[in-house]
């Protein structure tokens, strides 16, 4: 819902969240919209910083196909110019990449996004067209999502790497070598999927997950099928730590995230203002 969308927006920001991670093709622009609505009636003092992406690029006339990798520069002028007109922002703060062009559609399959295709725009000179924004003054920062150390490594030579956005939680902990990339060059780090798609919120149980709906894409994915049972045993040992803590155990999965060298920050969801509530104290949580 909506309001209910606009509603966690701004509890959040009033709990304290200083900073609002989007995307064009979240809701393909109806996010950025949403965002655009809650931050608009907000004094420039209290106004978060807005982070968002380019390089995921649907057909308006076809909007269930699958978005499509591409990071051709007029491609990612049109991105921008049509993001800030959404977010009805001057500037973007942090301007960040999906995923390497492969000029393929996004097809998740196997835990591999896709495959490289004549068409795809080599990473020097989409960084480049990044740079550019910035030099330009459209955006404050510019990152990279989903790109490995040694694209990583190539992207420096260009131009430096202000952030990175990857995958890490307890649960999946394979950007490891990414984070240590980052620290090791300043560059911050901000992680998705801390709380791995619920099952570290302390909700999930094999039978919630087995009442899940037959076109909910967690029903074939491997963390809730062959490694459900140790993905909930892990779950199960934050619920002591988090009691001692007077925490829930969704703020302790975060906060382990954020003690992780090199973090600067981790982006969690929430659809309503009870769903803040549940991990707005993961930022005080200190872990031994």
């Amino acid at each position: 819902d909506d309001a209910e969308s606009i509603a966690a927006i701004r509890h959040a920001i009033a709990s304290g969240v200083n900073w609002i991670d989007t995307a064009a093709v979240y809701g393909l622009g109806h996010s950025e919209e949403l965002v655009g609505k809650a931050i608009a009636g907000l004094p420039e003092a209290e106004r978060p910083y807005i982070f968002t992406k380019a390089g995921l690029v649907w057909d308006p006339d076809n909007p269930e196909a699958a978005p499509r990798r591409i990071m051709k520069p007029a491609s990612v002028r049109r991105e921008i110019e049509d993001s800030l007109r959404r977010l009805n922002v001057e500037r973007i703060d942090l301007y960040q990449v999906h995923y390497p062009d492969t000029g393929e559609s996004l097809e998740y399959a196997g835990g591999g996004f896709g495959a490289v295709s004549p068409n795809a725009t080599p990473l020097e000179e989409y960084w480049q067209v990044m740079a550019d924004l910035k030099a330009e003054g459209k955006v404050r920062a510019i990152g990279l999502s989903n790109h490995s150390a040694e694209l990583l490594e190539a992207a420096e030579r260009v131009a430096h790497v202000d952030a990175i956005q990857p995958p890490f939680s307890a649960i999946n902990r394979s950007a490891a070598a990414e984070i240590a990339w980052a620290h090791a060059h300043d560059t911050g780090v901000i992680v998705y999927s801390p709380l791995q798609s619920g099952l570290l919120t302390g909700a999930f149980s094999a039978e919630r997950v087995a009442g899940l709906p037959a076109d909910d894409w967690r029903t074939a994915h491997h963390d809730f099928t062959t490694g459900l049972a140790a993905n909930l045993r892990l779950a199960d040992a934050l619920r002591p730590i988090a009691a001692r803590h007077g925490a829930t155990v969704a703020e302790v999965a975060i906060a382990w995230a954020l003690a992780w060298p090199g973090i600067t920050g981790a982006i969690v969801g929430a659809r309503k203002t009870t769903q803040v509530d549940g991990w707005i104290g993961a930022g005080s949580v200190e872990l031994t």
